[in-house]
């Protein structure tokens, strides 16, 4: 597996690159924003994009998306309950002093449990909404077992709900049910700030102990 995670636009999502080090066929996690960043790394790396998959619909993590969707034409994958805040993303702009033009269409609608292949590698959707309410996580299978959690779980926090759809009560629920189920070792990458580990969170997180 070949993984390159680094940070774009003013509130440093966290992008991440996926890719079959045998195929060369990859996935982007968060395309939020600089998408000439984006295809910078990408031209480096050498790979195709299959997918662009998104952990929910927030403006700093769709804002690129439509520029890398013109260069790699892979489909927007997004859950079905983040549609309404998808398709808002010049508001969601407005509402932060910054200017988007509309988002491309979804073309593929995630759907829980459900596992995509790239190359000789697959990765799940876990739905986790809370944050909002189509929010999901990305975990790795097979030998890689890795998290990419989105705005759900964060190193020693979880994400706020008080945005459009944000409900606190449902957060916690999926955090425990869906992510602190899983094993203490699997490393976990949210979408903003450091990696960490379940198991730490488990045991450290104030809003999860």
């Amino acid at each position: 597996m070949i993984q390159k995670t680094f940070t774009v636009g003013p509130l440093q999502c966290n992008c991440t690159i996926l890719a079959c080090e045998k195929t060369l066929e990859a996935v982007i996690i968060d395309p939020g924003d600089e998408p000439q960043k984006i295809i910078q790394h990408l031209n480096q790396m050498g790979v195709s994009v299959k997918y662009l998959l998104h952990t929910h619909a927030h403006f700093d993590h769709i804002g690129g998306t439509k520029g890398v969707k013109a260069h790699t034409l892979a489909p927007v994958c997004l859950h079905s309950g983040d549609q309404a805040i998808y398709e808002m993303l010049p508001v969601q702009g407005k509402m932060f002093g910054m200017h988007f033009e509309s988002a491309p269409p979804i073309e593929k609608f995630l759907q829980d449990e459900e596992t995509l292949r790239f190359g000789e590698h697959e990765i799940q959707v876990i739905h986790t909404p809370g944050h909002s309410p189509g929010g999901v996580c990305f975990k790795l299978t097979g030998g890689d077992e890795t998290l990419f959690s989105g705005d759900s779980l964060f190193q020693g926090s979880i994400g706020r709900t008080d945005l459009w759809g944000g409900d606190y009560d449902q957060l916690i629920k999926s955090i425990k049910q869906r992510l602190l189920v899983l094993d203490d070792d699997i490393g976990v990458f949210p979408g903003h700030g450091p990696s960490t580990l379940i198991g730490k969170e488990k045991r450290n997180n104030p809003f999860l102990t």
